[in-house]
């Protein structure tokens, strides 16, 4: 019963649970359920599974071909240290339908040193990235950790 099943099977995902996990977090403190739904709707989402309880959860937004951004890196309080984590990420990384895609990338305040033993490093060429944030992202992002 403590076995950890992941699937990315939609109708098991609890958009609720998701939805406060993410609301609580640094990185979308407040947002608003119809804004995740909306992100989950365009996204290849993961549950992590315990017991028939939902533990954790990621979303790659994605073409399937060339680029794939892994978002929203979620595990529940009482399931972290496990390594959990880096097997969602891993289960992205594996995944036939990521066969072959150039460029997997993420964002992460502590959780370098997780991913980093999967394959993953700061930008080779960090000059040549740039981001368009909307209204207020920016002050969110300087004023978070």
């Amino acid at each position: 019963m403590n076995e950890i099943e992941l699937s990315d099977d939609r109708a098991r995902l609890d958009i609720a649970r998701i939805h406060a996990w993410l609301a609580s977090s640094y990185w979308s403190p407040g947002i608003e359920r119809s804004l995740v739904e909306r992100a989950m709707a365009g996204s290849h989402c993961l549950g992590a599974y315990r017991g028939g309880h939902q533990i954790g959860f990621a979303r790659a937004i994605t073409d399937h071909a060339t680029f794939a951004w892994i978002a929203d890196v979620w595990i529940d309080e009482a399931a972290r240290g496990a390594g959990l984590g880096r097997r969602m990420v891993s289960w992205f990384v594996d995944h036939p339908a990521f066969a072959g895609i150039r460029r997997i990338a993420l964002v992460t305040l502590d959780a370098h040193g997780v991913y980093e033993g999967i394959g993953f490093h700061a930008p080779i060429r960090p000059e040549r990235y740039m981001e368009r944030l909307g209204p207020g992202v920016a002050d969110l992002l300087r004023a978070a950790p």
